[in-house]
Protein backbone atom coordinates (compact mmCIF):
# COMPACT_ATOMS: atom_id res chain seq x y z
CA UNK A 1 0.00 0.00 0.00
CA UNK A 2 1.05 3.27 -1.00
CA UNK A 3 -0.06 5.51 2.32
CA UNK A 4 1.89 8.77 0.62
CA UNK A 5 -0.36 8.16 -2.70
CA UNK A 6 -3.35 7.59 -0.73
CA UNK A 7 -2.66 10.66 1.73
CA UNK A 8 -2.69 12.94 -1.91
CA UNK A 9 -5.61 11.19 -2.77
CA UNK A 10 -8.08 12.12 0.24
CA UNK A 11 -6.18 15.45 0.88
CA UNK A 12 -7.59 16.59 -2.39
CA UNK A 13 -10.68 16.19 -1.61
CA UNK A 14 -10.86 18.32 1.34
CA UNK A 15 -13.69 20.61 2.15
CA UNK A 16 -13.36 23.23 5.08
CA UNK A 17 -16.91 24.05 5.47
CA UNK A 18 -17.82 20.14 5.55
CA UNK A 19 -15.03 19.43 7.80
CA UNK A 20 -16.90 21.81 10.39
CA UNK A 21 -20.41 20.24 10.14
CA UNK A 22 -18.75 16.72 10.54
CA UNK A 23 -16.51 17.43 13.82
CA UNK A 24 -19.48 19.53 15.37
CA UNK A 25 -21.36 15.97 14.69
CA UNK A 26 -19.26 13.97 16.22
CA UNK A 27 -19.01 16.61 19.26
CA UNK A 28 -16.11 18.45 18.02
CA UNK A 29 -14.09 15.82 19.51
CA UNK A 30 -12.06 15.18 16.28
CA UNK A 31 -10.13 17.01 13.28
CA UNK A 32 -12.13 16.72 10.21
CA UNK A 33 -11.42 17.25 6.30
CA UNK A 34 -14.39 17.24 5.13
CA UNK A 35 -14.45 14.36 3.00
CA UNK A 36 -17.85 12.13 2.88
CA UNK A 37 -17.94 8.71 2.88
CA UNK A 38 -18.86 8.03 -0.53
CA UNK A 39 -16.08 10.31 -1.89
CA UNK A 40 -13.46 8.45 0.58
CA UNK A 41 -14.71 5.20 -0.25
CA UNK A 42 -13.82 6.05 -4.26
CA UNK A 43 -10.37 7.99 -3.35
CA UNK A 44 -9.40 4.99 -1.59
CA UNK A 45 -10.56 2.76 -4.36
CA UNK A 46 -7.51 2.94 -6.42
CA UNK A 47 -5.16 1.88 -3.47
CA UNK A 48 -7.65 -0.90 -2.37
CA UNK A 49 -8.48 -3.04 -5.54
CA UNK A 50 -5.16 -4.77 -5.84
CA UNK A 51 -4.76 -4.85 -1.72
CA UNK A 52 -6.18 -8.54 -1.80
CA UNK A 53 -3.02 -9.71 -4.52
CA UNK A 54 -0.73 -9.27 -1.48
CA UNK A 55 -2.39 -12.42 0.21
CA UNK A 56 -1.73 -9.76 3.57
CA UNK A 57 -2.53 -7.27 5.60
CA UNK A 58 0.02 -4.08 5.30
CA UNK A 59 -0.22 -3.57 9.03
CA UNK A 60 1.94 -0.31 8.58
CA UNK A 61 -0.51 1.30 6.51
CA UNK A 62 -3.39 0.86 9.17
CA UNK A 63 -1.34 2.11 12.00
CA UNK A 64 -0.29 5.14 9.30
CA UNK A 65 -3.67 5.83 9.17
CA UNK A 66 -4.67 5.57 12.68
CA UNK A 67 -1.58 8.43 13.21
CA UNK A 68 -3.37 11.00 11.35
CA UNK A 69 -5.39 13.77 12.74
CA UNK A 70 -8.26 13.34 10.54
CA UNK A 71 -10.67 11.07 11.24
CA UNK A 72 -11.29 10.34 7.33
CA UNK A 73 -8.10 8.01 8.08
CA UNK A 74 -9.31 6.41 11.05
CA UNK A 75 -12.83 5.58 8.67
CA UNK A 76 -9.91 4.73 5.59
CA UNK A 77 -8.24 2.33 7.95
CA UNK A 78 -11.28 0.12 9.09
CA UNK A 79 -12.45 0.47 5.40
CA UNK A 80 -9.21 -1.49 4.23
CA UNK A 81 -9.08 -4.06 7.50
CA UNK A 82 -12.83 -4.80 6.41
CA UNK A 83 -11.77 -5.38 2.79
CA UNK A 84 -8.91 -7.63 3.78
CA UNK A 85 -11.03 -9.05 6.78
CA UNK A 86 -10.60 -12.37 5.70
CA UNK A 87 -6.52 -12.04 6.10
CA UNK A 88 -6.62 -11.63 9.33
CA UNK A 89 -4.81 -13.82 12.05
CA UNK A 90 -5.43 -14.83 15.65
CA UNK A 91 -2.72 -12.49 16.91
CA UNK A 92 -4.29 -9.26 15.03
CA UNK A 93 -6.88 -8.83 17.34
CA UNK A 94 -4.99 -7.53 19.68
CA UNK A 95 -3.77 -4.72 17.02
CA UNK A 96 -7.18 -3.99 16.56
CA UNK A 97 -8.14 -3.50 20.84
CA UNK A 98 -4.94 -1.25 20.27
CA UNK A 99 -6.97 0.52 17.33
CA UNK A 100 -10.21 0.53 19.10
CA UNK A 101 -8.63 2.10 22.38
CA UNK A 102 -6.73 5.00 20.68
CA UNK A 103 -9.03 7.79 19.83
CA UNK A 104 -11.92 5.89 20.89
CA UNK A 105 -15.72 6.58 19.95
CA UNK A 106 -18.94 5.34 18.25
CA UNK A 107 -17.90 6.11 14.52
CA UNK A 108 -15.17 4.00 14.66
CA UNK A 109 -15.65 1.64 17.68
CA UNK A 110 -18.98 0.17 15.88
CA UNK A 111 -17.28 -0.19 12.66
CA UNK A 112 -15.35 -3.39 13.77
CA UNK A 113 -17.80 -5.36 14.23
CA UNK A 114 -17.07 -7.06 11.00
CA UNK A 115 -13.47 -7.28 10.96
CA UNK A 116 -13.71 -9.25 14.28
CA UNK A 117 -16.73 -10.74 13.78
CA UNK A 118 -14.86 -12.62 11.28
CA UNK A 119 -12.09 -12.96 13.50
CA UNK A 120 -13.92 -15.00 15.94
CA UNK A 121 -15.03 -17.22 13.59
CA UNK A 122 -12.87 -18.30 11.67
CA UNK A 123 -10.76 -19.12 14.61
CA UNK A 124 -13.48 -19.55 17.66
CA UNK A 125 -11.19 -19.77 20.16
CA UNK A 126 -11.23 -15.93 20.01
CA UNK A 127 -15.05 -16.24 21.86
CA UNK A 128 -13.20 -16.30 25.30
CA UNK A 129 -11.56 -13.10 24.63
CA UNK A 130 -15.13 -11.95 24.07
CA UNK A 131 -15.86 -13.05 27.11
CA UNK A 132 -12.77 -10.92 28.77
CA UNK A 133 -13.56 -7.34 26.54
CA UNK A 134 -18.01 -8.03 28.12
CA UNK A 135 -16.07 -7.84 31.72
CA UNK A 136 -13.90 -5.00 30.71
CA UNK A 137 -13.50 -1.82 32.65
CA UNK A 138 -13.00 -0.06 28.99
CA UNK A 139 -16.47 0.79 27.82
CA UNK A 140 -15.66 0.64 23.88
CA UNK A 141 -14.05 -3.07 24.10
CA UNK A 142 -17.52 -4.49 26.05
CA UNK A 143 -19.75 -2.33 23.48
CA UNK A 144 -17.14 -4.17 21.01
CA UNK A 145 -18.24 -7.65 22.65
CA UNK A 146 -21.92 -6.83 22.47
CA UNK A 147 -21.98 -6.20 19.01
CA UNK A 148 -19.24 -8.60 17.28
CA UNK A 149 -22.08 -10.35 15.95
CA UNK A 150 -24.55 -8.25 14.48
CA UNK A 151 -25.36 -9.97 10.95
CA UNK A 152 -24.18 -13.35 12.02
CA UNK A 153 -27.96 -14.25 11.49
CA UNK A 154 -28.23 -18.00 12.03
CA UNK A 155 -24.70 -18.46 12.92
CA UNK A 156 -25.00 -16.34 15.94
CA UNK A 157 -23.48 -18.40 19.38
CA UNK A 158 -26.91 -17.46 20.61
CA UNK A 159 -25.33 -18.45 24.36
CA UNK A 160 -22.27 -16.06 23.77
CA UNK A 161 -24.63 -13.44 22.86
CA UNK A 162 -27.03 -13.86 26.15
CA UNK A 163 -23.76 -14.55 28.35
CA UNK A 164 -22.40 -11.66 26.94
CA UNK A 165 -25.30 -9.02 27.65
CA UNK A 166 -25.57 -10.44 30.91
CA UNK A 167 -22.33 -9.29 31.80
CA UNK A 168 -23.65 -5.82 31.32
CA UNK A 169 -26.88 -5.60 32.83
CA UNK A 170 -27.09 -2.76 35.08
CA UNK A 171 -25.13 -0.60 33.09
CA UNK A 172 -25.76 3.18 33.40
CA UNK A 173 -23.59 3.72 30.46
CA UNK A 174 -25.39 5.15 27.10
CA UNK A 175 -23.22 3.45 24.46
CA UNK A 176 -23.19 -0.03 26.48
CA UNK A 177 -27.20 -0.15 26.74
CA UNK A 178 -27.81 1.33 23.55
CA UNK A 179 -25.73 -1.79 21.69
CA UNK A 180 -27.32 -4.47 24.26
CA UNK A 181 -31.04 -2.60 22.08
CA UNK A 182 -29.25 -3.16 19.00
CA UNK A 183 -27.88 -6.66 19.24
CA UNK A 184 -31.07 -7.80 20.10
CA UNK A 185 -33.05 -6.62 18.00
CA UNK A 186 -30.57 -7.57 14.90
CA UNK A 187 -30.88 -10.92 16.33
CA UNK A 188 -34.29 -10.69 16.64
CA UNK A 189 -35.56 -10.61 12.53
CA UNK A 190 -32.78 -14.17 12.93
CA UNK A 191 -35.24 -15.62 16.00
CA UNK A 192 -38.07 -13.54 17.09
CA UNK A 193 -39.43 -16.48 19.61
CA UNK A 194 -35.65 -16.82 21.66
CA UNK A 195 -34.96 -12.66 21.98
CA UNK A 196 -38.64 -12.44 23.17
CA UNK A 197 -38.04 -15.24 25.35
CA UNK A 198 -34.90 -13.27 26.64
CA UNK A 199 -36.68 -10.15 27.62
CA UNK A 200 -39.60 -11.98 29.16
CA UNK A 201 -36.65 -13.37 31.70
CA UNK A 202 -34.79 -10.22 31.85
CA UNK A 203 -37.00 -7.05 31.44
CA UNK A 204 -36.35 -6.30 34.85
CA UNK A 205 -32.50 -5.96 34.32
CA UNK A 206 -32.94 -4.40 31.08
CA UNK A 207 -32.20 -0.42 30.51
CA UNK A 208 -35.55 0.99 29.19
CA UNK A 209 -33.52 2.07 26.24
CA UNK A 210 -32.19 -1.43 25.65
CA UNK A 211 -35.42 -3.12 25.41
CA UNK A 212 -36.91 0.05 23.62
CA UNK A 213 -34.31 -0.90 20.95
CA UNK A 214 -34.60 -4.99 21.58
CA UNK A 215 -38.27 -4.72 20.91
CA UNK A 216 -38.94 -2.57 17.96
CA UNK A 217 -39.24 -5.22 15.48
CA UNK A 218 -40.92 -7.33 17.85
CA UNK A 219 -43.51 -5.21 18.42
CA UNK A 220 -43.76 -4.57 14.27
CA UNK A 221 -44.60 -8.78 14.30
CA UNK A 222 -47.38 -8.26 16.96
Amino acid sequence: MNFKQFCSDILILSDPEKAKQMSAYMRNQFDFLGVPSDRRREASKKQFETAKDENAIDWEFVEACWEQKFREFQYAAIDYLTLMQHFLQVEDLEKIETLILDKPWWDTVDNFHKPIGTLVMTYPELEDKMREWSLSEEMWLRRSAIIFQLGFKKFTNTELLYEIIKNNFDSKEFFINKAIGWALREFSKTDPDSVADFLRQYKHRLAAISYREATKILNKAN
